[in-house]
């Protein structure tokens, strides 16, 4: 009796510990994604990982990466191995990966409860994005067909980034003494008007402070003139529309959307059609 008992609880304890234990090499998740490291220095390699729990056929996996400040900065399209695994190099740094801080990487596989995210840490890049694009007495801007032109004393004038959210030119100087700026802005790249699609005014900020400037309008442009003090690094000019700084990206993420709507709608069709 005693022996039964014993075989009895031995088979008991078996059954729950399978019961709780995860079984070695399965994910328990729908998917997975990692980095190699979990911070990076300009310039470094980025190596993401990943594995899904179910192939689908024929489905390309989705990966976005997304700066702190929540903008995009890549967006890709993976092929899944019948491994059930993917993977892909990106380099820290760049024209869009400039800022310091958490970066969030977003993988999505079919639809979207086949969603999963990993995050890494960047010191941020050593060059300005637009440094490159400074020529002259001109500034080139992602997206923008036409040149930003500029005049500045007392300082030099570094870049000029556009911030879509806040509908910005963020424009960054090196002030060596009390000067101005001088910039003319063709209205493709940006602008300030009413609901009525009349001129309305810029607010203009240096180092944050709201400072006056003047300004003089034509049909195709405006040209503002801004004074800042010794020691200033930033002037934000704000207006209503900004030539948008992710454009071929936004283009990207468009097309990839139509794809799976259509894909999506496709085998919804198929799963509703009656059976003969």
């Amino acid at each position: 009796m005693k022996a039964h008992l014993s075989v009895f609880a031995l088979s008991a304890i078996i059954i729950a510990s399978i019961g709780v234990a995860p079984v070695f090499g399965q994910i328990q998740d729908t998917i997975v994604v990692t980095t190699d490291k979990s911070s990076y220095s300009e310039g470094d390699s980025i190596m993401v990982t990943g594995e899904v729990k179910v192939l689908l056929g024929g489905e390309a996996l989705s990966l976005i990466v997304k700066a702190p400040n929540g903008n995009i900065v890549s967006v890709d399209q993976l092929t899944v191995g019948s491994d059930k695994k993917f993977s892909t190099d990106l380099t820290a740094g760049g024209s869009l990966m400039r800022s310091d801080g958490t970066y969030t990487i977003i993988v999505q596989y079919g639809s979207q409860s086949r969603t999963a995210e990993t995050t890494f840490s960047f010191s941020g890049s050593g060059m300005s994005s637009n440094e490159g694009n400074v020529t002259g007495n001109t500034v080139s801007i992602d997206g923008a067909d036409e040149l930003i032109s500029y005049k500045i004393t007392g300082g030099k004038l570094i870049n000029i980034i556009p911030d879509v959210d806040a509908k910005s030119l963020i424009v960054t100087i090196e002030a060596t003494s009390d000067g101005s700026l001088t910039i003319t802005i063709p209205r493709s790249v940006a602008d300030a008007l009413d609901n009525d699609g009349k001129d309305d005014v810029y607010f203009v900020l240096v180092d944050g402070e709201e400072v006056d400037f003047d300004e003089t309008k034509t049909s195709t442009s405006r040209t503002l003139t801004i004074q800042f003090p010794a020691g200033a690094e930033e002037i934000e000019i704000i207006g209503t529309f900004v030539v948008p700084e992710f454009g071929t990206i936004a283009v990207m993420i468009l097309a990839v959307a139509i794809i799976s709507i259509i894909a999506i709608s496709a085998r919804s069709r198929l799963s509703i059609m009656p059976k003969y």
